[in-house]
């Protein structure tokens, strides 16, 4: 099998080049440089080149609040580019693995989402993941559609640095405690969808790490296991205006993952703690 990585340099798509390279999968990391997800018929070429067995598509328009200043190429790298990338696979008759997130649900109420739950996106970020989500299911057979929440990884810009980073100088910060979900480590999620798509399992699924937690939570948890003292005070979500609305409940169920007879990720404490060792490794 060989299988098309989109996003490679990004948290997941670094981890899932990683996590294929230990399985001794063929596959090909995709960067800017080999196309423009704005350019439809750049991807199209670039796919029927390499011609996958099966694609990855990890890239995406990520910056939640800019979005909403850029709804055009936000729907356009993650809705427009999706669906042809999806057009393509089938075309080739290549499988295609799409990842989505938390935001298509609204967030209310405190019970875990199910993947059939009532989908309302409460920004336009999470409504073109929405978007995505319909244009794969809707073009391609062969497809995963795998929901997740609050990532982190060695690559890029994540939570974790970020209050790491303001710790350098604060002894005290303030950080939403009304927020309710589960952090995710991208090796540990890399494992899953390498497993995933290596089988015939089609369907939409939520992967997150197991347990949950706010970020004020996250942001004690992190500076425990990092021995920083810092304090973190917890306050509303309204206290912390941003551009973007987000979903207050983040809680997804694994119970597509059980069905499918995938194995769940590990608890987000013991991630955590394995991702803090290999950010010190990185030093």
């Amino acid at each position: 099998m060989k299988v098309l990585v989109t996003g490679c340099t990004g948290q997941l798509g670094f981890d899932v080049c990683r996590q294929l390279k230990e399985k001794n999968i063929e596959y090909y990391g995709a960067v800017r440089d080999d196309f423009d997800l704005r350019n439809q018929a750049a991807i199209v070429s670039f796919i029927e080149k390499i011609k996958p067995d099966a694609v990855i598509h990890c890239a995406a328009y990520t910056a939640v609040d800019k979005a909403e200043d850029e709804p055009e190429l936000c729907r356009q790298i993650n809705v427009t580019a999706t669906r042809t990338i999806a057009e393509i696979c089938k075309t080739i008759n290549a499988k295609m693995l799409y990842i989505s997130t938390d935001y298509v649900f609204t967030g209310t109420g405190d019970h875990f989402q199910e993947v059939n739950d009532k989908k309302i996106a409460v920004n336009v970020y999470g409504q073109s993941k929405l978007d995505g989500e319909s244009a794969v299911r809707n073009t391609l057979k062969n497809h995963f559609i795998v929901r997740v929440s609050w990532v982190f990884g060695i690559k890029g810009h994540n939570f974790i640095r970020t209050m790491l980073n303001l710790a350098q100088n604060h002894s005290t910060l303030r950080v939403v405690n009304d927020q309710i979900g589960s952090p995710t480590y991208t090796a540990d999620l890399a494992v899953l969808l390498c497993n995933m798509v290596l089988s015939n399992k089609y369907g939409t699924y939520h992967a997150t790490n197991e347990g949950i937690c706010s970020w004020k939570d996250f942001a004690e948890e992190i500076f425990r296991q990092a021995a920083v003292n810092t304090a973190v005070i917890g306050q509303l979500s309204a206290e912390y205006p941003t551009k973007a609305r987000r979903p207050l409940n983040s809680r997804l169920s694994k119970k597509s993952l059980d069905d499918a007879g995938f194995r769940r990720l590990p608890d987000w404490h013991d991630a955590l703690q394995r991702y803090l060792k290999e950010i010190n490794l990185e030093k």
